[in-house]
């Protein structure tokens, strides 16, 4: 399973309790998928562009589907523009996959028509992997589903305050992970993400804006 899949996973799980919205959570993917073709040689991380590898199979079709859509002439492409490029519709399409491949399903009962309601993660290997890695707070997934609205951003110091024995491990170990994160490429991805969430998030507002001042013109009339 790659980084993509189990913040896929971890956000369908999610969204049974909240809203999630799917154009941060398209983003979010995008950089998860970036950061996967890193860890399998695919690309490599100039500054902030994306510069192609040698291609070849990673044995993941939706991971093999972006490395095929890699720009391959220099400049190359940045980050944030492969987010953006990238991240249309990237949500239904890791949420499609799943169910094809039986990852998820939809409900069914005498009130549920069969193509009705939203998937859900059904018990697998790879379910429990996600989980495992959510429980866990692993720091990359942790940073991509917060910057995608599923949980909050992991610390990036211990917490100051008296500690009794073993207590003062896990945020030792916390540091250290946070320290990891900050310190290599991966920073320069999940930043990105981040910048462009927030400028969605701008762009949603503006409508909300321009959509109440257009009703009240219409108001007046």
């Amino acid at each position: 399973m790659t980084t993509a899949r189990d913040l896929a996973i971890v956000a369908l799980d999610a969204a049974a309790g909240r809203s999630v919205e799917q154009g941060d959570l398209s983003l979010a993917l995008a950089g998860a998928e970036v950061l996967d073709l890193m860890e399998a040689g695919a690309v490599v991380l100039e500054g902030d562009r994306i510069r192609p590898g040698t291609p070849s199979p990673t044995g993941d079709h939706l991971l093999d589907e972006a490395a095929a859509a890699l720009v391959r002439q220099e400049p190359y492409e940045s980050v944030e523009d492969w987010l953006w490029r990238r991240g249309r519709g990237l949500s239904s399409a890791y949420a499609d996959d799943f169910e094809r491949v039986g990852l998820t399903a939809r409900p069914r009962g005498r009130l549920i028509p069969l193509r009705a309601g939203r998937t859900v993660p059904v018990d697998s290997a790879a379910r429990r992997q996600a989980e495992d890695r959510w429980a866990a707070g692993e720091p990359v997934l942790a940073a991509l589903a917060a910057a995608a609205g599923l949980g909050e951003k992991p610390t990036e110091e211990p917490t100051e305050g008296p500690t009794e024995g073993p207590a003062e491990e896990p945020a030792e170990e916390s540091a250290e992970e946070s320290e990891a994160l900050a310190g290599g490429t991966a920073a320069t991805v999940l930043a990105a993400v981040g910048d462009a969430v927030l400028e969605l998030e701008g762009v949603r507002q503006r409508r909300t804006i321009e959509n109440a001042a257009f009703d009240n013109i219409w108001r007046g009339f």
